[in-house]
């Protein structure tokens, strides 16, 4: 038995099975017609990309920049790349972490992690498997069939055991590490044989794997005429499921046969220390003639380099992890082993390779999220190249791509970066991990955790970590630290800090003779970018009471909980409060029907606009008069929808169900919900917003809606990029930019299963929607807002409402081609009213459902809590405030109509 110890933790029990029997190779050859039996329900690994690999080409005009590197652990180093690249003449830029490890550091090793408790068929995460395994770092590994139990395409070696052997399919590498400390790149194929105790033998196919579809070979099924043996790895009680016609299996303990269970599965999953032989066919024919409980039975196998023919026998290597594609060979682009179009694009991206003296083993994770724009494979390849890789190869990417780390002093790892499904990460069958057996040394330095951005008022917990000599995470709180911070941002009591006004501190900690250093920065309104409330609209009630957390959103990207204590509340057109994160109305004033709530952080605003009906229940499917219907793009793809009975939380009420079935069906899949025959049902008014509760199915397809505007052109809405969730969600959606025409007609709501990356999302699945409502301000906040029109000429003091002519005191005027002029005699005719702050030269105008801030001389403007930007600022003139026309008039839904000759200006409502 080997025990592994990594990172003061024994592997015995999580990577993989123990089973290692003799490695002689027997040759042998089997007479006879081949009988090809048909597979029920096969798996296929077609999605792999087999066919002709096409010749690879580095990318042209491809950089990469190294940003930072950070040690991990003895012999382990962190290092971040930006990437900058051209795509159709346009330039597009991305992220990258790469950790290398140097095999010649004798503490640091890589291995296979394998789902949960070193198990096949059990499926964990990335980061799930690191902390179960002890791992300082680690990244997703082989590609698998993800309608399949959860065993690897590729061949696996976890701490020195064959776990799992490759598949017969063409040009999938692997990467290896020998016992020595030598890192391989090949192709291998498997080649084993099991002898009875008569001397009769057959070939053994491989050792757990999941049915698929060879290529190369006389035979289209795995399966098929074959032997496997499954060992106590596999957990799962098909071995595998859809794997050939009736099996006969056969339960080997010590090399002894103890049980065989003619033309059935054994009814066990494998006992601990124990192997079972599953046959098919002539296979199974070898067993019934040759094989009896109580007999020995020998099993011999190798692997084979499909380059050179050389034999590896698979217990010199310490570990073994299957890939895709090579994509470089003696420090160039390589020609793709194998076609890669199932899994082009530019994706997330995660890869292996080493350097041209086998020292430096680089793992590679390359992000597709809102901060990086991923990759093609042909990127990867100018990357790779780029920081030093000798010979390299692809590993499973897209969704799956995940890494994670343990940052210095830490003891424990992170995501390193989100994926592309966010903070999520996919369950998968294995993983390379990174170890450390690094004794424990004398401290080496100190450093202070805890958040670099905080908002005033908001108070963050910093601590003081320490690493020794070999980077292992040492305890030093025990020495009871002094604080203290640079500058009056931030006061700091014992490790608590608190943000007092925007700045950049250096939060100091000293333990002894070391200290540490961080910058903190507190964030001021005009660092953000967003400031959202948690409702945007509100009922206009006494006694109503809506929840309202306010996140702030930085330049930088970082969304952030805004303390109460760091916000101004301002109530117009009722008597409110708010207190515990709840804002209540208390009493609303006389002829008032839309009022606002104005939430200021810093000077920046963002509103809460409450009416008399904020929100228009449009769908319920209590009543619905109107059918329902499935429809689809694609052959194959089957389903229903249909108006049933709500179960769990929505017992009692009806909701739409979708189900859909797409396993068929090939390409951009559809599912659809149709409402009302290609009719759809109306949407009477202009809406600003959407909600709609919806019952999630975890599946990560995309969720949509579409409508026809009033102009006939068809309009998709993102309900939800990605359904990453089980069970009932409210989804609010933002329909303000989304530039549709009202009245409009919502015709369908529907799941698509993209061809990009569609191993990783489910093909089948049910979701459910209710309650279905549109805020719709012209029947709520914007209702009994004047309409008609108003005309002004530049330079004179008058302007003409509806036909009525009225005096102003300030002109209009054109300065550098914009027109200019005094909002407060629009919103006479219009309706609204502004607000005016002296002292920050602020003007925030509120009609129906906007809020506007405005500051003089300032090109930044903020819309609904939104910083944009203008050509041109705000003025004072006269002691009057002029805004540009075009700005403000679009803002607020109006229209502006310039005539030249005459030099008027007509306003439209």
């Amino acid at each position: 038995m080997n025990e592994l110890f990594m990172g003061k933790k024994s592997t015995e029990s999580t990577r993989g099975n123990q089973w290692s029997p003799a490695k002689k190779w027997i040759a042998a050859s089997l007479a006879g017609v081949i009988w090809i039996m048909p597979v029920v329900g096969s798996e296929g690994a077609g999605w792999l990309g087999a066919g002709t690999a096409p010749v690879a080409q580095a990318a042209a005009s491809f950089s990469a920049t190294k940003l930072s590197e950070e040690v991990i652990t003895s012999g382990a180093m962190m290092m971040k790349y930006k990437f900058t690249t051209v795509r159709s003449g346009k330039s597009a830029t991305g992220l990258a972490s790469v950790i290398r490890v140097d095999l010649n550091n004798p503490y640091v090793s890589l291995d296979v992690m394998t789902g949960k408790g070193g198990n096949l068929t059990t499926r964990q995460s990335t980061g799930g498997m690191a902390a179960e395994t002890g791992a300082v770092a680690a990244v997703n590994g082989d590609y698998f069939n993800t309608g399949g139990e959860g065993a690897p395409i590729g061949g696996q070696v976890s701490g020195g055991v064959l776990v799992s052997t490759p598949s017969q399919l063409n040009g999938m590498y692997a990467f290896a590490v020998t016992k020595d400390r030598k890192p391989i790149i090949d192709e291998y194929t498997f080649e084993g044989m099991l002898t009875a105790e008569d001397g009769s033998q057959f070939p053994l196919s491989g050792i757990n794997k999941g049915a698929y579809n060879p290529e190369g070979g006389s035979s289209t099924y795995s399966h098929a005429n074959a032997a496997y043996i499954y060992t106590d790895a596999w957990t799962a009680l098909e071995r595998p499921k859809g794997s050939s016609t009736t099996p006969t299996e056969v339960l080997v303990e010590n090399d002894t046969i103890t049980q065989i269970s003619l033309d059935s599965a054994l009814p066990v999953t494998v006992p601990k220390g124990a192997y079972i032989l599953r046959t098919h066919g002539l296979a199974a024919e070898f067993v019934k003639a040759h094989l009896v409980v109580g007999q020995k039975i020998n099993s011999t196998y190798l692997l084979r380099s499909k380059t050179t023919q050389q034999e590896l026998d698979p217990s010199t290597l310490q570990m073994m992890i299957g890939g895709h594609t090579i994509l470089v060979n003696n420090g160039k682009a390589s020609s793709f082993s194998r076609s890669t179009s199932s899994i082009g694009g530019y994706r997330a991206r995660t890869a292996l390779g080493y350097s041209q003296d086998g020292r430096y083993v680089y793992v590679i994770a390359a992000e597709k999220n809102s901060n990086s724009a991923g990759l093609s494979l042909t990127e990867l390849q100018s990357f790779m190249t780029n920081i030093g890789v000798w010979k390299g190869i692809n590993l499973d990417g897209g969704g799956s791509t995940t890494m994670v780390d343990r940052p210095l002093a830490e003891t424990s790892t992170t995501l390193t970066f989100n994926t592309e499904y966010g903070k999520e990460q996919r369950t998968i069958v294995n993983g390379v991990g990174v170890y450390t057996s690094a004794p424990q040394g004398e401290v080496k330095g100190i450093k202070i955790s805890g958040s670099s951005v905080l908002l005033i008022g908001q108070k963050a917990t910093y601590s003081l970590k320490g690493y020794d000599t070999y980077y292992n995470p040492v305890d030093v709180a025990a020495a009871n630290p002094a604080w203290t911070a640079s500058g009056g941002s931030v006061t700091v009591n014992a490790g608590e800090a608190t943000a007092v006004k925007p700045g950049t501190v250096k939060l100091k900690a000293t333990s002894g003779t070391a200290s540490a250093e961080t910058e903190v920065t507190v964030l001021g309104g005009e660092d953000l970018s967003s400031l959202i409330a948690g409702t945007a609209t509100a009922p206009l009630q006494a006694g109503a009471t809506v929840s309202v957390p306010v996140s702030a959103v930085s330049k930088s990207g970082a969304t952030i909980a805004v303390p109460a204590t760091a916000l101004k509340w301002e109530f117009i057109g009722f008597k409110g409060s708010v207190g515990d994160g709840k804002l209540k109305v208390e009493s609303v004033d006389p002829g008032v029907t839309t009022g606002y709530a104005i939430a200021r952080y810093d000077g920046f605003s963002t509103a809460v606009v409450l009416s008399t009906a904020a929100a228009t229940a449009w769908e319920d499917f209590e009543n619905a008069n109107y059918p329902f219907a499935f429809t689809t793009n694609a052959a194959g793809v089957t389903g229903t929808a249909a108006v049933v009975a709500g179960s769990a939380e929505r017992a009692g009420s009806k909701v739409l169900s979708l189900s859909y079935d797409m396993s068929a069906g090939t390409g951009k899949m559809y599912a659809y919900a149709q409402f009302n025959g290609t009719k759809g049902k109306d949407i009477p008014a202009a809406a600003t917003s959407m909600s709609v509760d919806v019952m999630g199915d975890m599946s990560l397809n995309w969720m949509r809606a579409e409508l026809t505007d009033a102009s006939g052109k068809t309009a998709y809405i993102d309900l939800a990029k990605v359904i990453d969730w089980n069970g009932w969600k409210t989804l609010n959606i933002d329909l303000s930019g989304s530039g549709i025409k009202f009245p409009a007609s919502l015709k369908r709501l529907y799941v698509v299963n993209v061809e990009e990356g569609q191993d990783e999302r489910a093909k089948t699945g049910t979701v459910a929607f209710d309650n279905i409502s549109f805020v719709m301000p012209s029947l709520s906040s914007e209702a009994g807002l004047p309409k008609g029109t108003a005309a002004m000429s530049i330079g004179g003091k008058a302007m003409t409402v509806n036909g009525t002519k009225r005096p102003i005191d300030v002109a209009p005027i054109v300065k550098d081609g914009s027109t200019y002029v005094p909002i407060k005699y629009v919103l006479d005719a219009f309706g609204g009213n502004a607000v005016w702050d002296a002292k920050t030269k602020k003007i925030m105008v509120l009609r129906g459902s906007k809020a506007l801030d405005l500051t003089v001389n300032k090109k930044e403007f903020v819309l609904n809590g939104k910083r944009q930007s203008a050509e041109v600022a705000p003025m004072i003139l006269n002691a009057r405030t002029l805004v540009p026309l075009r700005l403000v008039t679009e803002q607020l839904g109006l229209t502006v109509k310039w005539e030249q000759n005459t030099k008027t200006v007509t306003i439209e409502s």
